[in-house]
């Protein structure tokens, strides 16, 4: 074989690809297949963001609108109960500018009771209820004791008298009742004066 056949054959190769060339392009279509791989992450990495910021300005107005609503609660959580006392604030200045304008004692007495009456029916409307005192078992819970005396009537432990109502609000003590408590029968000669006991 000629030196000039062997260069055609060399140069005629040169056009032809080799086997060997096609891992190359093989590279190339991976790079290109990663690539869009990655700029379809990258969309989705940028809707994901922006759905988390309009989230986290959602909750932060939200958060905003919630504190408001908790300080207007404590502001204003008392308004329905105080448009309930309203009326009985009137009645009493009637009750009294009846009394100023030389009406009887029994007009007052009376108009007194009525604003009585009428705040005790408030309260109740709002769960505020009195407490339970005279003859009951004296209760550390809802009872405060002030004096103790001794009773025939009452059993020992039980309520005597009430010298100032207790009141309840569904099931919280609002106020204890200011009570005398019974110690029993009267001992050998043992006066039946009351004895000041401290508080439970």
């Amino acid at each position: 074989m000629t030196e000039d056949h062997q260069n055609a054959n060399t140069i005629e190769n040169l056009d032809t690809p080799s086997p060997g060339d096609s891992p190359a392009t093989e590279e190339t279509g991976l790079v290109e297949e990663l690539q869009l791989a990655l700029a379809e992450k990258t969309e989705k990495l940028k809707e994901l963001n922006d759905k988390y910021l309009r989230l986290a300005a959602e909750f932060d107005n939200y958060k905003r609108l919630a504190q408001r609503d908790q300080r207007d609660l404590i502001r204003f959580g008392n308004e329905h109960l105080l448009k309930e006392l309203l009326p009985v604030v009137d009645n009493l200045e009637r009750a009294i500018k009846a009394s100023r304008d030389g009406g009887s004692s029994d007009v007052l007495i009376q108009g007194v009771d009525l604003t009585l009456k009428q705040l005790t029916g408030a309260l109740t409307r709002f769960h505020v209820l009195p407490v339970e005192t005279v003859g009951q078992p004296f209760d550390p819970a809802t009872h405060q004791a002030v004096a103790s005396v001794a009773s025939e009537e009452i059993p020992e432990q039980h309520v005597v008298d009430e010298f100032q109502r207790g009141y309840r609000l569904h099931d919280r003590t609002l106020r204890a009742a200011m009570v005398s408590v019974s110690t029993g029968q009267a001992q050998d000669g043992a006066s039946g004066t009351d004895e000041t006991i401290g508080s439970s």
